[in-house]
């Protein structure tokens, strides 16, 4: 099995704080995106040789943006071209006025299984701040609609953290949120990207970043209200109802290969080898027969590194035999060596083999990732 991501870097306007790779090219640049997309998609398919399709991600940007029938038109390519499991989670990312009822009648009709909407928010202050171009009640509307339409596999993404926000503030935002007919959520601290304009704003002095103690208020609060509501934290930022996890992003932090199309978009073949395209639009449109790439050969010490980071994100945690196998003896006691303080501590727990972070490890959990980090010379 391998997972295949569609990077749509179209963007009507950005948020303040996006650092990923999107333009706001127009619509003539859409359809000879999705030319180029098709033909890199079908370059790249000996790829998959041997391997089905557990997962297809359709990220960006806005893939929203993109009309239905280009949508339809990049997934009849991958079904061209690639072999897809019958059972396969194929996710668009949305933003919610893009779903209008024409578009979500329209999107039913596609082997489209599962939607992450790009909620943020539902204070609509919030989100003129952030420039979001939705209201707090049109993503309700957008949620809802797409139950209706059949489409009951369904993620929101929240932010917590933001300029001014109060603990009732993220109260109401988990109220709204676990009210709605969704089977997953996501939810990450506002993080002040360099570059972005949230970073100027910030040194402009007009917003001010929330402080330690309340981020780990609002995180504390979070984990309680997605617990009570049934639902599993089983990656730091990220809770799922039984049977729901995003199985796409847990490829990610299991190690599993997969395939990464469009520009800035990356690939990974499941062992030392990982590929970047190159975040230029107009060069990958340009492209052929081979679009710009580098590719990174992971050194033992890399590898390492990336098994303690995804691992530990997830509550299903490090495996010690997996360390042993992949890294050898030496390693399994350097692991247990750097685990003992934290399991003392309370902040780690092991249990049948597996080591992961209790909930007072959570709150710390980028200090306890960094004690395990190899530092190559």
């Amino acid at each position: 099995m391998t997972g295949l991501y569609l990077h749509i870097p179209f963007c009507q306007r950005r948020c303040v704080y996006c650092d990923f790779y999107s333009t706001i090219l127009g619509a003539a640049e859409r359809g000879r995106y999705v030319d180029a997309l098709c033909r890199e998609l079908a370059g790249r398919a000996d790829e998959a040789a041997g391997r089905r399709l557990a997962s297809v991600y359709m990220g960006g940007g806005t893939p929203s943006q993109l009309a239905p029938a280009e949508l339809e038109r990049l997934l009849h390519t991958v079904w061209a071209v690639y072999e897809v499991a019958p059972d396969a989670e194929v996710t668009l990312e949305a933003n919610p006025d893009d779903l209008t009822p024409d578009y979500v009648a329209a999107l039913a009709a596609l082997p489209v299984n599962r939607v992450s909407l790009g909620v943020q928010t539902f204070d609509d202050d919030a989100l003129r701040l952030l420039r979001r171009r939705h209201t707090g009640r049109q993503a309700v509307a957008a949620v809802e609609s797409l139950a209706r339409a059949g489409v009951d596999n369904l993620s929101v993404d929240l932010i917590y953290g933001l300029p001014g926000q109060t603990l009732a503030q993220w109260e109401a935002d988990l109220d709204r949120a676990l009210a709605l007919p969704v089977a997953h959520l996501s939810a990450y601290a506002l993080i002040y990207e360099e570059g972005t304009e949230l970073w100027q704003m910030r040194s402009r002095g007009e917003v001010d970043e929330a402080s330690d103690e309340l981020s780990l208020a609002l995180f504390e609060r979070l984990m309680d209200r997605t617990a009570r509501a049934g639902f599993e934290h089983y990656e730091i930022s990220n809770f799922a109802l039984p049977g729901r996890r995003a199985r796409h992003n847990t490829a990610y932090w299991t190690g599993a290969p997969y395939i990464g199309c469009g520009p800035g978009a990356h690939s990974y073949d499941g062992g030392a080898c990982r590929r970047r395209n190159l975040p230029d639009l107009r060069a990958y449109l340009d492209a052929s027969p081979s679009v710009p790439h580098e590719v990174e050969h992971l050194t033992p010490d890399e590898q390492f590194n990336d098994l303690i980071l995804t691992s530990l994100r997830m509550a299903d945690g490090l495996r010690l035999d997996r360390v042993e196998a992949r890294f050898g003896t030496d390693a399994l006691g350097e692991v247990m060596r750097t685990a003992r303080p934290h399991l003392g501590a309370g902040r780690m727990a092991m249990k049948d083999g597996v080591l992961r972070l209790t909930r007072r490890g959570l709150f710390v959990s980028d200090d306890v990732m960094s004690d395990f980090m190899r530092i190559s010379d």
